[in-house]
Formats: C-alpha cells, structure tokens, sequence
C-alpha cells in the first residue's frame, strides 16, 4: 500500500510521522514481551555488557522494555531481553540448577 506522501500536506505528514513512531514502539514492546517469555523471574541469566566482561545474576523483574538482573556482588542492571542468556552454572560452584530441591530426604 504506497502512500505519495508529496500530496500531504505538513498537519498530515506530523499526523503520519506521530503514528508511525507509535507503531514502531508497539511493535518494539510487542518483541520485547516475547523475549521475556523465555525467562522467569528466579532464572540465572548472563549477559555481556560494554566495558565489561560476562555478568552473571537473578532475574527479579519484568519491566517495560527490559528485565532487571541483580549479580551476585548487589548490582543492579536494567537488561534488554534481547542481551540474556539462560547461565549455566559452573561444576563445583553450590549453584543448583533449575528445578532441583536443595530438601535432602530423611531415611
């Protein structure tokens, strides 16, 4: 569907512009929301961040566009879904994985 935008005229063009950004940004959220549904909040999740090196932390919210990771040394980092991967913990580091009860069963 081609739209000649050189027959709009200026309140038509800031009309199409502002729906266009809308646009955009609900299908931007839309990929951020399907993005999340890999993740629970509890996950360990890691990322890699500019300046430095892999950061590894809990997922312990959904926010808007991004979900907040706590590292393990208390920092607090706003993450895109789109930056995270599921952390795998290392042998030998008392991480449990996923899903395993840390009950030990009584005889």
């Amino acid at each position: 569907m081609p739209i000649n935008i050189d027959s709009l005229s200026e309140a038509d063009l800031i009309d199409l512009n502002r729906r266009v950004v809308e646009r955009l940004r609900l299908l931007q959220q839309m990929r951020a929301h399907t993005q999340m549904l890999a993740f629970r909040v509890g996950d360990r999740v890691s990322f890699q961040a500019d300046g430095h090196g892999p950061i590894e932390g809990m997922l312990t919210r959904y926010n808007r566009r991004t979900v907040t990771v706590i590292t393990d040394d208390g920092h607090q980092w706003n993450v895109s879904p789109s930056l995270l991967s599921k952390a795998v913990p290392a042998t030998g580091t008392g991480v449990r994985p996923q899903g395993r009860s840390n009950v030990i069963p009584l005889k």
